[in-house]
């Protein structure tokens, strides 16, 4: 265990709370901080793991925090806060609503948390991203969107579905925003080593792909009353425990890019590796003519949002 690690994980929905479950049972951190917006609902939530971490027998300590200053120390803050989908509600839907939530937060994370890196669940995810950079002032490598990690995990677990074999051995890798235009890379995505262009023809490809786009619709309209987290809760984890563990591990993340790719001051979804530093590089792969493309179209997805931020005056309060 990372002695003396500190995590904060704002907000104690399903998504934040587990998130928070998973971080005590790994032991990965000393402390996990809960932040909530009711304090008595956060004790409870964060004494109960507590006492499930020591069931199994990780050192780990759950706290509720009573106020931002509590984040003080914190290595990672991972955003979690914001209104989930319902049936029908696209990402957009959820731009200014939760980019007042993140702009608040990012505020508190810059007074009180100064050195942490930040990790952001929030949807609509690459612009949450964005908004969280622009108000905490942190450098690129220190503001993390969560999107390629779960992307990949679905596509994953679509090709297995596909085969029925190679469980826990499919590399899958997506690039771009998260959400319908996200950008599988079937060339970049592997069973035990043997590329899936190899064991899959084209069209069952063009079917997973399109499976891995609407995975978390999918699972929004079967529940019919919130949004799926256990698997976007323990992509977040790994992204946290890189960052706690510098394993230099890479994952596609959502980060603003610089020259990266051919694009700069956006953001969006590619590979980086990540360690104590977050993102401390952006690997550079080389796309065929048509993701060129598809990627592009993914980041004009991201810039009309932002766009839409603007001609708000969202941002007139930066300095």
């Amino acid at each position: 265990m990372a002695k003396g690690k500190k995590v904060t994980v704002i907000g104690t929905g399903n998504f934040g709370s587990t998130v928070a479950f998973i971080l005590a049972m790994n032991g990965t951190c000393h402390n996990v901080l809960l932040r909530g917006r009711n304090y008595d609902v956060t004790k409870g939530k964060a004494l109960d793991m507590s006492q499930a971490a020591n069931a199994a027998r990780q050192h780990t300590i759950v706290k509720a925090a009573k106020g931002p200053e509590d984040m003080v120390g914190s290595d990672v803050v991972v955003i979690t806060a914001g209104a989930p989908r319902t049936p029908g509600m696209s990402r957009d839907d959820l731009l200014v609503m939760n980019a007042d939530i993140v702009k608040m937060y990012a505020k508190e994370i810059k007074e009180y948390a100064p050195e942490a890196v930040v990790v952001v669940v929030s949807n609509p995810l690459d612009v949450m991203t964005y908004v969280a950079l622009k108000y905490t002032g942190f450098p690129r490598e220190r503001v993390l969107g969560m999107a390629g990690v779960l992307d990949a995990a679905r596509m994953a677990h679509f090709i297995y579905e596909k085969l029925e074999y190679g469980a826990g051995q499919i590399r899958a890798t997506v690039m771009g925003g998260h959400g319908d235009t996200m950008v599988p890379l079937p060339k970049f995505t592997t069973v035990a080593g043997v590329p899936i262009e190899d064991l899959l023809d084209s069209e069952e490809i063009g079917e997973i792909v399109q499976k891995t786009r609407n995975g978390g619709a999918q699972i929004v309209n079967l529940l019919g009353n919130g949004s799926a987290y256990y698997a976007p809760a323990k992509s977040t984890t790994v992204m946290v425990d890189a960052i706690l563990k510098d394993t230099n591990q890479i994952h596609s993340c959502a980060i603003m890019l610089q020259n990266d790719y051919g694009y700069s001051d956006i953001v969006s979804g590619v590979p980086v590796m990540i360690g104590a530093g977050g993102a401390e590089e952006v690997i550079m792969m080389t796309l065929k003519n048509l993701q060129v493309k598809k990627f592009e179209k993914s980041v004009a997805a991201v810039q009309e949002m932002v766009d839409t931020l603007y001609k708000l005056n969202f941002f007139e309060d930066l300095n």
